[in-house]
Formats: C-alpha cells, sequence, structure tokens
C-alpha cells in the first residue's frame, strides 16, 4: 500500500490528509488560511505536510488550490481569495518537504475524485462535475484524464455564458451561470422573493430575525426543508439554470456521469429534483438517445484531498 498526501487550500482553511491507493482518507490535519499573506500560506502548507509525514513513508505531495495553475503544475497564475500571483508553489513546497509535489486547481482534483472514487467510480471514461458552492467551479475527464486545455486553465465551468448581458460576474462577463446556479444565486433569489412577497416567506423571515438582508444559504436550505415555498422556489431557479448547462455538456461532451457537487447538494432532492427535470427538458429533442446520469458528489469536503493525493500518485 503506497501513501500519499493531498493539501486542499482554498481562502479561509488549509485541509490535509494521508490517503492511501484505495482513496480512504487515514490521518487528517487542518490550520486557517492566512490568504493575505503568500510566505505564511506557504508555510502553513509545509506546516500541514510536515505534520502529516511524520512518522510515515510517504511517495508525494498534491495540493489543491483554489486559482488558476499553470500547464506544468507546478505555479498559481493568480487565486482570487489568496494573495498568490505566478507563485511557484510546487517548487517551494517540494525543496522544504523533500517530496515531489504536484498543484492542480480545486475543482479538478474534486472532479478526479469523483471519478476515481466517488460519484463516477465506476464510469471507466469520462465525466463532468459542477461544484455548487458560493461559486460555480468544476472539472471535465474525457478518456479517463483531466482536461486540462493548452495552458492548464480549462474547465472554469461558472463562466460559461448562460444569460447575455445578464448579471455582473466577478470575471468580468455579464451573465455567467455562477450568478444564477451558485450559493450566492440561491440566496440572491431568495431575499427578491422574501423582499417582494413576505408574507409567504415567513419561515425564512422568522430564521433571519424579520432582516431579508440577513438571509444566508443554510437559512434557505433549512426554510425549504421545512416547506417555505420563497426557498423552495429558489432552489427550483438554481436547478432550472444548473440542469440547462448539464444539457449543454451533454450535448457537447457526451460523458458517461454528470456530478453535482458542492455545499448547496446538502439540500438533497430540493435541488436534483428540478436539476433532472430541466435537464430531461433541454434535451427532449434527443428522444431515445443515451444520456448521462445525473449524480450527487459523495465524497463531500474530502474530495479535494482526495483528489490530489490521488493526482500526487500519478506524478
Amino acid at each position: 500500500m503506497t501513501l500519499t498526501i493531498g493539501v486542499d487550500v482554498g481562502g479561509t482553511k488549509v485541509a490535509g490528509g494521508v490517503v492511501d491507493d484505495a482513496g480512504r482518507v487515514l490521518v487528517q490535519a487542518r490550520r486557517d488560511t492566512p490568504a493575505d499573506d503568500v510566505g505564511k500560506t506557504r508555510d502553513v502548507i509545509i506546516e500541514v505536510v510536515g505534520e502529516l509525514a511524520h512518522g510515515r513513508t510517504i511517495e508525494a505531495v498534491g495540493i489543491g488550490a483554489a486559482g488558476w495553475i499553470n500547464a506544468g503544475r507546478s505555479t498559481v497564475l493568480f487565486a482570487p481569495n489568496l494573495a498568490w500571483r505566478d507563485e511557484p508553489l510546487r517548487d517551494y513546497v517540494s525543496a522544504a518537504v523533500d517530496l515531489p509535489v504536484i498543484v492542480e486547481n480545486d475543482g479538478n482534483v474534486a472532479a478526479w475524485a469523483e471519478f476515481r472514487h466517488g460519484a463516477a467510480r465506476h464510469a471507466d471514461d469520462s465525466m463532468v462535475m459542477f461544484t455548487i458552492g458560493t461559486g460555480v467551479g468544476g472539472g471535465i475527464v474525457l478518456g479517463g484524464e483531466l482536461v486540462r486545455g493548452a495552458n492548464g486553465i480549462a474547465a472554469e465551468l461558472g463562466h460559461m455564458l448562460t444569460v447575455p448581458d445578464g448579471h455582473q460576474c466577478g470575471c468580468g462577463r455579464l451573465g455567467c451561470i455562477e450568478q444564477y446556479a451558485s450559493g450566492s444565486a440561491l440566496v440572491r433569489f431568495a431575499r427578491a422573493a422574501a423582499r417582494q412577497e413576505p408574507h409567504r416567506a415567513t419561515a425564512l423571515l422568522d430564521l433571519a430575525g424579520g432582516e431579508v438582508e440577513a438571509i444566508t444559504g443554510p437559512m434557505v436550505t433549512a426554510a425549504a426543508k421545512g416547506g417555505d415555498p420563497v426557498s423552495a422556489e429558489a432552489f427550483a431557479l438554481v436547478g432550472r439554470w444548473l440542469g440547462t448547462s448539464l444539457a449543454d455538456m451533454a450535448q457537447i461532451l457526451d460523458p458517461q456521469v454528470l456530478v453535482v457537487g458542492g455545499g448547496v447538494v446538502d439540500a438533497g432532492d430540493l435541488l436534483m429534483g428540478p436539476t433532472r427535470r430541466s435537464f430531461t427538458e433541454a434535451l427532449a429533442q434527443r428522444g431515445r438517445l443515451p444520456v448521462a446520469d445525473i449524480r450527487p458528489a459523495q465524497l463531500g469536503n474530502t474530495a479535494g484531498v482526495i483528489g490530489a493525493a490521488d493526482l500526487a500518485r500519478r506524478i
């Protein structure tokens, strides 16, 4: 049995784990991310790896980072929630821990984890994963390999154009799917409806102390599960937009499996029900032709660690 370390680096936390070749996380470690300090963030990663490697024979380290990674899987070109700009992370960490290191985008490592050990593990060739959190990310596997593009920054699924001249996106474009099928969109939909029809959002507003602007994603989920109509409709809107984007992926790539992950998936059928209906409606013209199965992700918040560790095993 070989052991590798996976490290998931986000804007608020650095989570690491020792992972075996069956995708099992044997030991974990976690630190807060000093996101505004490049040097301290690197040091925290090295500290986590050192703790996990102590007393164990580790083959390699994989790092999943929330940012754009170069084609050589060595440099973080840009990270929107971290201070990294053209950061040679692989070489710095490798020199410090004396192990081979690979760096990959966080959406890609999560998708790879689900392909190898999660919801798409029975697929032998292809899958597409959308991660629905504050924003929308994802990853694509074709021919059993991650699709990374010529410059290493492919599969930015959250920034596909969905609504021409729609809501302003953080990437600078208008109408990206991230503005319609994310956790942030869920909250925006729920707040707008609660403001317009407060009598239909009593449960949601009770959770928010009567303040529309205090509504959060977990509140929308809790209220929807309790039968609040405004909250359920907000999920239906997110599912509608997500389903059409999944249909686009089915038309373009014809993958074996479509996986939906991220925190919003905890809502279960509140999201997956309208997503599947929208997907089916969008592909009605395909008639009897086969289409990919839509599955919720299975690995939760360990996907980044598992995927990064598995990719490290392939260095």
